[in-house]
């Protein structure tokens, strides 16, 4: 609306929090494309927004479409609302990957607009969690904005931020730092030995183990390992069965010191990242299906052939372990539970307790994670030395998984005995180390003993109020599954005798070892979560360098220490450049589209990558049948281009293959803006070369690699530089391109027209191919010149539109009577019939936080050497998001949802405007909160001693004296009431 303000570049500056930019009033949707400063994975969207007097003014919805180019972006967010805020708000609104639509609708996300009845809430951990596609390549941010009644007013935009995480990419091209990991990684999956294959019995050895008898599913001529691969998120199969046995098999598991309890919970056997990781695409779906089969014969164990018994609370936990060592994701476990008949909210362990006790349950195993953190502190100061440790055969959880049972007549204990055998009858296989109970002083085996976490909760409980996180429950348990039997109250258990020792299963609180295996769970996902992240890492890396995870080596990989070979390639591009600085080089600079690529080519990044990185005589080539291709080229930021350095591949040039080069530039994404800038025929500039002829010698070290130069004849301003490299057809061979045939066979060198770099045929259909491309010219330093555009006359005209008063108000409507419910996450306000329409809702933000300990450490998280490719955090994997859904009772036909506002992450108390799609006249309005409510807990600064409350939800979400509803009306209409009812 004011073009002298600025082109809309201003929405992504920093130093400009209070800019407004002001659409054109006869907008009906904004539409921003935003390229970023380099690839990552965009997890946050930050808005801040901004407006004049009329808070209207500001977008109402949003749509998120992300990808690596223009032409391939996805649906991420659609038809977010926007609420109405003052202005200068920040809001962040959390993004996920791309989901499948199929995952979508199995597990019942997508259900809740037309669901009336009361919604499951994953308050243990995220049953049905939805796993978004993670894309470290991620270029460009599409945004599309709609105002809230298209045509009455302008629209108004400020500052747009987008959140991400990257890799590292400075340092992998420097070859240090995380770019060994990648290396360590990729050895590992190449040169280790999976012991899974070297016969029928699983047998996993430790520094120092002791044998421990169990029944572990199997096939009938070789074992079903629980081989969960972390880094590519591959299950490790000796042999595919789709209906495995139960035999008897033997595990070893490992025995450390104090410090190692954490460590050990997750053996080699359970989590073999250090074990052989497969990648080929080509068994993905075979293991897919045998763990499919395999995660269905555990169902079939325990819910018996006919799915006639339904499973207890232990029993669905162990499920879903199993699930997670099967590597299933949340939607392919339903689709495989579907596929038999049966509901996979059967199986859902958050459904299989009562509500009284899961909240005791959450406090229980939130306690232990934060113990589990500050027993992780304790060993980080014990391995400097300052404390001594002792040696402990129990790990942190110890959870006996699916067919794992008493050792038999050793052991005293007998708590997971199996059930068609008494005690006495267990059958016994080798020799087991049996412990003793700091309690009752039985002999205990290892299946048999509570996790070493255990103790740290059981002596927490000692150290304060006995009740207060329901530790003591010598009732029982409470969830409905079988009977912790013979369990002593926690008050009655010396603190003394338990401290640095052990508890049997029988002497541990139900509630103890429940919170154990909650704990367990939410462990293995997070560990599934960061193998994604690692795995879409590599996939990355491979789309960039040349690379295949599994299998193949990086394509730099050869060229690690070998400095000299960098100083050269620093040596060659000081000398092509001359003074002026390479513009277009990854990661500050990629392609605005998708660019073709051959089978076996290098990938098209390659074309923007520094001099030194990349596999030597390794380039780019577009498919044989595409004669013309185009490469938009955005530059890492506004530039002063002089030319292009086009650089030869390692074949050369043939007679056939020599390209027409025509260049654009422009400012814009539009072709139609673009300026024309030359074109030039290559044919004429290489036969004045005779060395572009033909594969280049790999001995030979020059000062300049062969390159063609394309100059401008006035350098132009410019962010995107448009290149078409267009093959001539066959019949227009030149002869001047004869003559330096001639002259290259006088030297012994392959003749132009053999392609042997492409694989060693003497024909090969020619194709436009390159090394790298090199934009060189100089940035622009300021935007001194746009800012200064912007006149006095300019600001003043915005300044007094800003300011112009809404036409309406908002005022509140009164309600009789409202009643809360559902521990407070459901309002209900019922309005008097002479009440004015709704035209919407405020609601203020809630005071909750996203807590960032949700769990005990992962053994991952133990050891240093082992760090994550990628640092991104689980709550940006997994967003949390909170929903208010609307419904409201006209007459006695029912409730009638009206529809479901997402809400935003704010500083608590800001309020947020909704206004409905028209006026509602209704007997009763019923707001619920909706959503991942368990994700989110209170600030700790807000709350005080009092002990644990029974419900494990924050009280900040609750929605008393949260939500006003208002209608429009033009204030004079009050009088000197506007100001006293005004919302």
């Amino acid at each position: 609306m004011f073009p002298g303000a600025n082109d809309g570049a201003d929405l992504l500056s920093f130093r400009k929090k209070d800019l407004i930019w002001v659409c054109p009033p006869a907008a009906d949707i904004i539409e921003v494309f935003i390229f970023l400063q380099e690839p990552c994975h965009v997890c946050q969207l930050l808005l801040t927004i901004s407006h004049g007097a009329d808070s209207s003014s500001y977008p109402a919805l949003v749509d998120v479409r992300t990808g690596c180019s223009l032409d391939k972006l996805k649906l991420v967010l659609e038809g977010v609302t926007v609420p109405q805020c003052p202005n200068r708000t920040n809001m962040v609104i959390p993004l996920t990957g791309a989901i499948d639509s199929a995952d979508m609708a199995v597990t019942g996300a997508g259900a809740r607009l037309q669901s009336q009845e009361k919604l499951s809430t994953s308050l243990l951990y995220g049953f049905e969690e939805l796993e978004g596609e993670l894309d470290f390549l991620t270029r460009v941010v599409a945004l599309t904005f709609c105002p809230v009644t298209p045509g009455r007013i302008p629209v108004t935009l400020g500052e747009i931020e987008v959140l991400g995480v990257a890799l590292p990419w400075k340092d992998i091209f420097a070859k240090k730092g995380p770019y060994l990991k990648f290396l360590e990684l990729e050895d590992k999956s190449q040169n280790s030995t999976n012991p899974f294959l070297s016969g029928s019995d699983i047998i996993v050895s430790d520094a120092s183990s002791s044998k421990q008898n169990s029944s572990v599913p199997s096939s009938t001529s070789v074992s079903l390992p629980h081989g969960l691969d972390l880094l590519t998120g591959d299950f490790v199969y000796s042999q595919p069965s789709p209906e495995p046995e139960v035999q008897e098999v033997t595990h070893e598991v490992g025995s450390g010191g104090l410090l190692d309890f954490l460590l050990d919970g997750i053996n080699e056997e359970k989590h073999p990242e250090q074990q052989c990781r497969l990648s080929s695409s080509q068994v993905a779906t075979s293991e897919n299906e045998t763990a499919r089969n395999h995660y269905l014969s555990c169902v079939r164990k325990l819910c018996g052939p006919d799915m006639v018994r339904k499973p207890d609370f232990l029993q669905a936990m162990k499920l879903e372990i199993e699930r997670f060592f099967l590597n299933l994701s949340a939607a392919e476990r339903d689709r495989a539970l579907l596929s038999i008949g049966v509901d996979p909210a059967m199986l859902d362990p958050n459904r299989l307790i009562s509500l009284s006790y899961i909240g005791r349950l959450c406090k229980a195993a939130n306690n232990l994670a934060l113990l589990g953190h500050t027993v992780f502190e304790d060993k980080i100061v014990a391995s400097i030395g300052l404390e001594t440790e002792e040696d402990s055969t129990v790990d942190f959880w110890n959870i006996a998984r699916i067919g794992e049972y008493c050792v038999g007549s050793g052991c005293e204990v007998h708590f997971d005995a199996q059930d068609h055998l008494r005690p006495s009858e267990v059958p016994v296989s080798g020799s087991t180390a049996l412990l003793t109970c700091s309690i009752c002083q039985k002999n205990v085996c290892k299946v048999c003993t509570a996790g070493r976490g255990s103790t740290l909760l059981v002596n927490r409980n000692q150290s304060g109020p006995t009740q207060s996180n329901g530790l003591s429950s010598p009732g029982g348990s409470s969830h409905g599954g079988s009977s912790h039997g013979g369990q002593s109250d926690g008050s009655m258990i010396s603190r003394a005798a338990i401290l640095d020792g052990i508890l049997c299963k029988s002497c541990c609180p139900d509630i103890v070892l429940d919170a154990l295996i909650v704990d367990y769970v939410r462990v293995l996902g997070s560990l599934r979560r960061r193998s994604r992240a690692d795995n879409a890492a590599m996939q990355a890396l491979s789309r960039v360098l040349d690379a295949c995870v599994g299998g193949h080596s990086f394509g730099i990989k050869h060229e690690l220490g070998h400095q000299q070979g960098a100083e050269v390639s620093r040596m060659q591009l000081k000398n092509l450049l001359n003074q002026e600085e390479s513009l277009a080089e990854f990661p500050s600079a990629g392609f605005l589209y998708l660019v073709e690529t051959a089978d076996g080519s290098a990938p098209a990044l390659s074309l923007l990558l520094p001099l030194d990185a990349g596999a030597a005589g390794s380039y780019w080539r577009a498919p044989s049948d595409s004669t013309n291709v185009e490469l938009a080229i955005v530059l890492g930021t506004l530039s002063i281009v002089s030319g292009i350095i086009l650089l030869v591949s390692s074949c050369g040039y043939s007679t056939f293959d020599i390209p027409i080069v025509q260049v654009w530039a422009s400012n814009k994404v539009s072709k139609e803006e673009r300026s024309y800038l030359g074109k030039w025929d290559m044919g004429s500039l290489v036969s004045a070369s005779s060395e572009l002829y033909g594969p280049e010698s790999s001995n030979v070290q020059k000062e300049l690699p062969r390159h063609v130069r394309f100059t401008f004849r006035n350098p132009v301003q410019c962010r995107i530089v448009w290149l078409l490299l267009s093959l001539r057809p066959p019949s227009s061979s030149s002869v001047i391109l004869e003559k330096g045939f001639g002259e290259l066979s006088l030297q012994g060198t392959v003749m132009p027209n053999r392609r042997n770099s492409f694989g060693g045929s003497a024909q090969h259909t020619p194709c436009v191919h390159a090394r790298r491309i090199l934009v060189t010219g100089t940035p622009v330093k300021s935007d001194s010149t746009r800012e200064a555009s912007f006149h006095n006359s300019d600001k003043i005209n915005q300044r007094a539109w800003l300011e112009r008063p809404p036409q309406l108000g908002r005022f509140k409507v009164p309600v009789e009577a409202e009643r809360l419910a559902d521990n407070d996450c459901i309002l209900e306000q019922y309005l008097s019939p002479s009440s004015p329409g709704v035209a919407g809702f405020r609601i203020d933000a809630l005071n909750v936080i996203r807590p960032r300990v949700f769990h005990s450490p992962t053994p991952l998280d133990m050891d240093a050497s082992d760090q994550p490719l990628t640092y991104i955090e689980d709550r940006h994997m997994s967003s949390a998001v909170l929903f208010v859904q609307v419904s409201v009772l006209q007459d006695q036909s029912g409730e009638v949802i009206v529809g479901e506002y997402r809400l935003p992450e704010l500083r608590a108390g800001t309020p947020m405007y909704f206004d409905f799609p028209r006026p509602i006249q209704a007997q009763r309005i019923t707001f619920r909160l909706l959503g991942d409510v368990a994700a989110f807990a209170d600030d700790p600064a807000d709350l005080d001693d009092s002990g644990f409350g029974a419900f494990p939800l924050a009280s900040g979400l609750s929605l008393n004296n949260r939500i006003k509803m208002y209608y429009y009306a033009e204030p004079y209409e009050l009088g000197k009431w506007a100001s006293l009812s005004a919302v």
